[in-house]
Formats: C-alpha cells, structure tokens, sequence
C-alpha cells in the first residue's frame, strides 16, 4: 500500500492543519469565542458550505490559481466548521472524517491498495460503481427501509446535479434509452406538454411540473450526449452576458439604454451581437 513516508504530510503542514483546527476550536469556545462563530448550526453554515464549493468552481472556471488558492482554504474551513460542531455534539471529530475519506479511497481504488495490478487504475467507471453500490447496499442494511439504487443521492444537491445522478443510477440498472433519438423526441414530447399546459390553465403548480419534466428530459440528453449539463449552461450564461453587454455599450454610445429602446431594435442589436 502506497501510504507510507512518501505520503505523510510534514510538521509545518501538520501544525497549520492543527492551528486551523485549534482557531476553529477558539471561535466556538462558549465562554471567550466569537457570538456568531458560537450561534451557528450545521443548518446555518451549510448555504455557506455550498456556496464555498461554488466560488472553488469559478476559480477554475478562469483558471484564477491565486483565487483558487483562497477559495480551498474557504471550503477547508467549511469542514472543519462542521466537523467541529459535530465534536460538540458528540458525534464525530475531524479526525474521523479524514480517516473515513481515507479509508474509503483505499476501498474503492482496488488496484492501486489492494490485491489488483498495481499502478494501473481502470478508467472504467463500472469497478468504482459496483464498489460505491456495495457500499450503499451495506449502509442500507443497517436500516429498515426496501434498499434501492436511488439510495444516498444527497437531497440538497442543486437540482440539475441531482437530476442527472438519479439518471445514472437509474441507467446502472438498465432504465435507460437505448438510442439517442429516442432521447431527443423524448425532450420534444416534454416541451409540448408544457405547451399545452401555458394555453389551457393558469395552475402555477401544473405548469412548474410540466417545466420541471423539460428540464429533466433536457439533463438526460446531456448525460447521454456526454456534455456537463451545469456547463453547458454557463457556457450559455457568459455568451449571453457578453453579448447583451455590447447592446449596452453600443447604446450608450448614441446616447440612451435598454430601457429607452424598442424591443425591435434590441432584436436587431441582439443579432449584430451575435456576429460579432
């Protein structure tokens, strides 16, 4: 197993990750923390944790490493903040969420700790999934509910992220489309039905149901097409920005804005955009 001298991290890391956790430890401190710091709940820091993970994204996104540098220590804390909160309440520490981070990565790389052919790691997903639903079938068994496939995808996960991994744990089992096209007409049906839904009822609810279905019919194709659905989205997002961005300036050049103008010279202006 590679875990030995090589992959020990040194003194200095060790004491900053120990004076990280011990600030952590201050902040909470009932008598002399921080009232904030001491007020929080893993319900209230977890919009802060998602958030984190989001600023980390951006980063890359524009390949900012000084940002991305910052960010990861914003979402380090993150762990710790709850690992610490969980401390308190007596339910786990820091130490037993790296030891089962740890041990989990040993678990599900067979080739590179166990018994498999060392230093090859199969870019096969089916290995990983078959590890991660033993897993699964494991934690089920400890309670009392029908196990199913759909087990343990997070419910806060942002929709379109969560969507696409109930598509895949789905299609793990055979529950999927064989054909591409049958995808696509698939999204096409879903679009109609919402059309039908906006020109016969006012039900805010049937028609946020109906445009849930296109949203998820839209996730599958990504998945199937192999395209990051989340971003495709802001690949589309920044196009759009930059180009709504140009209408504004070109305006502001004569004179006026978006606000003044006709919405048949916003088109035109729209289209300019786009070819340039």
């Amino acid at each position: 197993m590679k875990t030995g001298n090589n992959a020990s991290p040194s003194d200095s890391e060790t004491k900053k990750l120990c004076d990280l956790l011990g600030i952590m430890e201050d902040l909470r401190n009932p008598e002399t923390g921080c009232t904030w710091d001491i007020s929080q709940t893993f319900q209230t820091i977890a919009p802060h944790t998602i958030e984190e993970a989001y600023e980390v994204a951006d980063a890359i996104e524009r390949s900012d490493m000084a940002d991305l540098e910052e960010e990861l220590g914003d979402l380090l804390l993150q762990v710790v903040y709850h690992s610490r909160i969980a401390e308190e309440g007596g339910f786990f520490n820091f130490d037993d969420v790296v030891h089962n981070i740890s041990e989990k990565m040993i678990r599900r790389h067979p080739r590179v700790f166990g018994d498999g052919v060392r230093g090859i790691e199969s870019t096969d997903e089916s290995s990983w999934d078959n590890i991660k639903a033993s897993e699964r079938r494991t934690k089920k068994g400890m309670r009392a509910n029908l196990p199913s496939v759909l087990d343990n995808i997070p419910t806060a996960l942002p929709s379109m992220i969560r969507a696409e991994k109930l598509q895949k744990r789905a299609a793990s089992v055979g529950f999927d489309w064989l054909e591409l096209d049958g995808v696509i007409h698939k999204v096409s049906e879903e679009v109609e039905e919402l059309r039908r839904e906006l020109s016969r009822s006012e039900n805010s609810n049937r028609i946020e149901d109906e445009l849930g279905d296109v949203l998820f019919s839209v996730v599958n194709l990504a998945r199937k097409t192999k395209v990051d659905p989340g971003a495709a989205l802001g690949r589309s997002n920044r196009k759009f920005e930059t180009r709504f961005r140009k209408i504004e300036n070109w305006l502001a050049e004569i004179g006026t804005n978006p606000q003044n103008t006709t919405l048949d010279e916003l088109e035109r202006l729209w289209q300019r955009a786009k070819q340039t």
